[in-house]
């Protein structure tokens, strides 16, 4: 089917038609007619399936069609990024139409907060809010949420994941109980169940693609010890002049040690939460318009921003949940382009190596260290490996210096090419002008 089949009121298909939307992808074209019909919906869909549009749209052509002013849809992100980005992308589809949303979320100075109440003051259909700001604006009666008619929660299971549920129940006791509720998550674990019977009536359910990564993903990983790691993320980051890479660790210390060890000698910001608001959004800026080329972060990145073109994930650590893991990796080959994921993985994290293969059906193929490395670390899909852990020696790198220069007969280039033939990945690498190609998917 195409977008027409929705029936959307003619300016909101104009925008569709101006930004180049044909065809709807399966978690649009399942859950669009659910929230048009005005029933409650629990969805389930991974990042980069175009989820966002799925609830935006239909929102914004009820709005349209009754040509209300009044505050009409609240929507609840878990972050500020993601609350940011969904901010923007109602701002796009709703060029033609002089619909207004505001993005509420804390974080910023004295100068934000003044600014996201005047903005209330002024009045919009449409609120993106983070639940702990939200709170903090109902308990200072600056926000009447009396007309309201949809609530919608965007990556609910990360809500509930970083504490917000008890926020999220203060928030609907403000809330007309006459209204349409919609979940949207990327796992449906039982908490999620559980948590989406307090707040929707009899709703309908819609799964799509849970736990599977994009097909355009070459995957692979290296069996390491800690100590080699670094030689190893700066090996593969001299092979290529890569436009777009993320480099994903487990906590801000950790980033703020890579972004040292890389500072040097590649283009790199780091991104954590001891920034400042306004240095946050400028270095994601930054990144988007492939200023900065490399991105090191926790997953605080790995859901809810869209940026074209990542050619490149590194999972510098073993990311504990494997859930996480395809968040992760779903930052490239988006909008059905291509793209590479490597995950480093050490010993006491084979374990949950494994669980990542189980959650996502295939077990990712293993490259060999390169050449000049110590062996690293026997992995084992059957248990633990018992082999001791011998002396690391790097060789050849002590006195390195690594050059952003293509080295297109490497060994590592080679490496990458096999993982493509064992993972039946034919096709050629894309050209960074196949990265401005975007398709439909918004998320």
């Amino acid at each position: 089917m195409d977008f027409s089949e929705f029936n959307f009121e003619s300016s909101l298909q104009e925008g569709l038609d101006a930004m180049g939307f044909e065809q709807p992808t399966p978690i649009q074209e399942k859950a669009i007619p659910v929230i048009l019909k005005q029933r409650d919906l629990i969805a389930c869909a991974q990042t980069g399936t175009g989820k966002t549009a799925a609830f935006i749209l239909p929102v914004l052509n009820k709005i349209s069609k009754s040509g209300k002013t009044t505050l009409n849809t609240l929507i609840l992100a878990p972050t500020r990024e993601l609350a940011i980005q969904i901010d923007q992308q109602i701002q796009g589809f709703a060029y033609f139409l002089g619909i207004s949303s505001i993005p509420i979320y804390g974080g910023g100075d004295g100068i934000v907060w003044e600014q996201q109440k005047k903005a209330l003051e002024l009045g919009a259909e449409i609120v993106v809010a983070t639940p702990g700001r939200l709170i903090a604006l109902l308990a200072g009666g600056k926000m009447d949420l009396s007309t309201l008619e949809h609530l919608i929660l965007d990556e609910a299971d990360r809500m509930l994941d970083m504490g917000f549920s008890d926020d999220i129940l203060k928030i609907v006791n403000y809330l007309p109980k006459n209204r349409q509720t919609i979940l949207f998550s990327a796992t449906m674990p039982p908490k999620i169940r559980q948590f989406s019977m307090k707040l929707l009536q009899n709703p309908e359910e819609i799964t799509i693609a849970l736990g599977k990564t994009a097909t355009g993903v070459t995957q692979a990983f290296y069996s390491v010890y800690d100590e080699q790691k670094e030689a190893l993320v700066k090996h593969i980051l001299s092979q290529k002049e890569y436009e777009a890479v993320i480099i994903f660790a487990s906590t801000k210390e950790k980033v703020k040690s890579i972004f040292k060890i890389l500072r040097k000698g590649f283009d790199v910001e780091a991104f954590h939460s001891d920034l400042e608001q306004v240095e946050r959004e400028k270095i994601m800026s930054d990144f988007k318009n492939k200023s900065i080329k490399i991105l090191v972060g926790t997953d605080i990145i790995s859901r809810g921003i869209d940026v074209v073109g990542i050619e490149l994930v590194i999972n510098y650590d073993t990311p504990n949940d494997p859930e996480d893991y395809v968040h992760r990796v779903g930052r490239t080959a988006r909008a059905d382009m291509e793209g590479e994921a490597i995950t480093f993985v050490n010993p006491k994290d084979q374990y949950k190596f494994r669980r990542i293969e189980e959650l996502i059906g295939m077990e990712v193929n293993q490259m060999p260290l390169p050449e000049g490395f110590e062996k690293g670390p026997e992995y084992s899909r059957n248990g633990f490996s018992k082999k001791n852990k011998p002396s690391f020696k790097q060789k050849n790198h002590s006195k390195s210096k690594f050059k952003r220069k293509p080295h297109p007969k490497s060994s590592h280039q080679k490496e990458r090419n096999e993982t493509k033939n064992n993972q039946s990945e034919t096709s050629q690498k894309p050209s960074s002008s196949k990265f401005s190609n975007r398709k439909n998917v918004i998320d």
